[in-house]
């Protein structure tokens, strides 16, 4: 993405390429710094819990199908893996059903560390014998790189998807996005034509995944999908966009120094979008493959500590945790822009000015979860 006089954005193909969580278990990989992303598969436990039972009650299958997509890498992918088994486990025992062979697919971009997924489906194993005893023999697990705005699965083949925290990522930086200077993401200052755009590519990534969806779920198979969202209206309000805001403050401060270039970071902006449960409903009714069972909002602090164990010192610090939480999710796309040099100052940077933000002001990620059925 070298910069030029005329500045593109970055296209389908280079996202595709660069988007990933950091890879590995070092301390600053998404492995090492996703607890937030585990606590919010907690609180959607319920809705799958529905999702699976209605399924299971109108349907009794020798071979249960389920994908996970956007699943990352680390110990979230199992988390939410094992959840999920562990619910058919106690919905077959609850009706009296012998447990189906269960088919599991991990899907990711090609870009994600699938190697260390692999490293940990032993243990995961291990972890499902103690609750299920030998019908942990019958859960099997693969990987399925590509891109979920495609075709993943054969037609009428998968019975339950579930995805967390994924969906809010968009196939690519949208279009049209020069005149968003200064800003990496939707902000308060961005003109309304980057709003437009943001939305309009939303809705394009979007409805092809429904469309995608529709074609490889069984009717009456189910999803629940959580984003990244907002509440407001206002694509650009503090409760998604706050986040990317104060990351380019450290960019900016860094262009001041003439650390960073100014093209390059004007060039440069977050592929994302965090809807608001309106527009996943209309997008869901106009695509019109699927009912919608649940549409739920829920919130979490940015701190995932916050009231809870501090399991170091080094955690009892909010702007460090929240710092470590977004390195892992940004630093492969801000390396492959500006380069590895910076990483290490930028979120240095960063910290900082978290830190003194969190301490005045009350901050929150804000879920969308919403459970949908496969129309017959």
């Amino acid at each position: 993405m070298e910069s030029n006089q005329q500045i593109k954005s970055p296209g389908k193909m280079e996202v595709v390429e660069v988007l990933c969580m950091k890879g590995g278990i070092g301390d600053t990989s998404y492995a090492q710094n996703s607890l937030l992303q585990k606590k919010v598969i907690s609180l959607t436990k319920p809705i799958i819990h529905e999702a699976i039972t209605n399924f299971y009650c109108n349907n009794f299958l020798a071979t249960l199908r389920i994908a996970d997509l956007g699943c990352s890498s680390g110990p979230n992918t199992l988390f939410a893996v094992l959840e999920i088994v562990t619910i058919v486990d106690k919905v077959c025992k609850k009706m009296g059903n012998q447990l189906p062979e269960i088919q599991v697919f991990l899907n990711d971009l090609p870009g994600n560390d699938f190697n260390t997924i692999f490293k940990s489906v032993s243990k995961f194993q291990k972890d499902l014998e103690k609750i299920m005893g030998a019908g942990a023999e019958s859960c099997f697990v693969t990987g399925v790189p590509g891109s979920f705005y495609g075709r993943l699965f054969p037609s009428k083949s998968i019975h339950f998807i579930h995805s967390s925290y994924s969906l809010q990522w968009l196939s690519q930086v949208p279009n049209g996005l020069e005149s968003n200077k200064g800003n990496i993401y939707m902000a308060s200052s961005s003109p309304p034509c980057v709003l437009k755009s943001y939305y309009e590519q939303f809705q394009t990534d979007f409805s092809m995944f429904l469309r995608c969806r529709s074609e490889e779920l069984v009717e009456g198979g189910s999803m629940v999908l959580t984003f990244l969202g907002r509440r407001s209206d206002d694509p650009s309000s503090k409760e998604c966009c706050y986040i990317w805001e104060l990351l380019a403050l450290a960019l900016s401060d860094m262009v001041g120094e003439e650390l960073i270039e100014e093209e390059k970071m004007d060039s440069f902006n977050i592929p994302q979008y965090a809807p608001s449960p309106y527009e996943i409903k209309c997008e869901a009714e106009k695509e019109g493959s699927f009912t919608i069972d649940r549409l739920e909002v829920s919130e979490v602090n940015w701190n995932v500590y916050d009231g809870e164990f501090y399991p170091s010192d080094a955690h009892k610090d909010g702007g460090h945790n929240v710092t470590m939480l977004m390195r892992a999710v940004a630093e492969p796309l801000l390396a492959s822009h500006f380069g590895d040099g910076i990483i290490d100052e930028v979120f240095s940077r960063y910290q900082k000015i978290v830190a003194d933000r969190m301490s005045r002001e009350k901050t929150e990620f804000v879920n969308v979860t919403v459970a949908m059925t496969r129309r017959g």
